[in-house]
């Protein structure tokens, strides 16, 4: 589970002359043990029970150089600027669709190690949220 001090991590926003703030908090996040040593997916699920969509717009981690955010339809990945949260919804980040790719890694993360991810988004303030993520196998299958 994505957590910040142990908990699901939370941030409210707000938008002028939405139907009530974006209310975002981020849980059940992974990232799979990376087959290679400069990239790795990463996946986190963020919960909005606001009125207002807000937008994930960019990940940091000190584990990469770079973060960058992805959709996939079919068989097709595309790099997007910003990734939806729409208000009463969630944004599934998951094996084949909607994820981030960790970008020139500072090292193959190991299986159990904690990683931090800086989310940033718009409509929510404050605009930024920090997750701790754990490492898992390769195989690993969140569904169970």
């Amino acid at each position: 589970m994505a957590a910040a001090s142990g908990a699901a991590a939370g941030l409210t926003g707000h938008t002028s002359g939405s139907s009530g703030p974006a209310k975002l908090a981020v849980s059940t996040g992974y990232i799979p043990q990376p087959l290679l040593t400069d990239e790795a997916a990463a996946y986190v699920t963020v919960t909005n029970t606001g009125g207002t969509d807000a937008q994930l717009t960019s990940v940091s981690t000190p584990l990469a150089a770079s973060v960058t955010l992805h959709t996939t339809t079919g068989t097709t990945m595309r790099q997007v600027g910003a990734l939806t949260v729409p208000a009463g919804g969630k944004l599934v980040l998951g094996t084949g669709g909607d994820h981030m790719m960790l970008e020139n890694l500072t090292h193959k993360p190991s299986v159990g190690e904690q990683i931090t991810l800086l989310l940033h988004f718009t409509h929510a303030s404050p605009a930024t949220v920090t997750v701790t993520v754990p490492v898992r196998p390769t195989t690993y299958d969140p569904r169970g």
